[in-house]
């Protein structure tokens, strides 16, 4: 049997105040518990590197949610496994950068009867 699921994808402003709207957005197209909570300390970590804009993506896929969040630099040690890492890799079956090291991501699973994404 297929897998199926869906995308977005949504480019912030590289600021603090701009967590917030990320969060929000999280919200309202996952039901995983963890989601809103991940995806703020994948957006705190690459606030790090003082992006102009900071890529979102989310994607869902059978029982599991993914979360991509990257700006245009690369990321420094303390930006991929400083203390939000902790959180993340808690919260998360799988965590990781993207090869060019200038994002992170981080997959969770959700409970067999939800499809991870709200219903539109």
């Amino acid at each position: 049997m297929l897998e199926t699921g869906h995308t977005w994808h949504r480019c912030f402003k590289g600021a603090p105040e701009e967590a917030r709207n990320l969060r929000r957005w999280v919200g309202e197209r996952l039901r995983h518990t963890d989601a809103q909570t991940v995806a703020h300390e994948l957006f705190v970590a690459v606030l790090g590197s003082k992006p102009v804009a900071i890529d979102a993506t989310l994607s869902t896929s059978g029982d599991r949610v993914r979360i991509s969040v990257g700006g245009e630099s690369e990321l420094s040690p303390l930006q991929t496994h400083g203390p939000g890492a902790v959180i993340v890799r808690a919260l998360s079956t799988a965590t990781g950068i993207r090869t060019d090291g200038c994002a992170l991501w981080a997959e969770m699973r959700c409970h067999p009867n939800s499809q991870g994404q709200k219903a539109s």
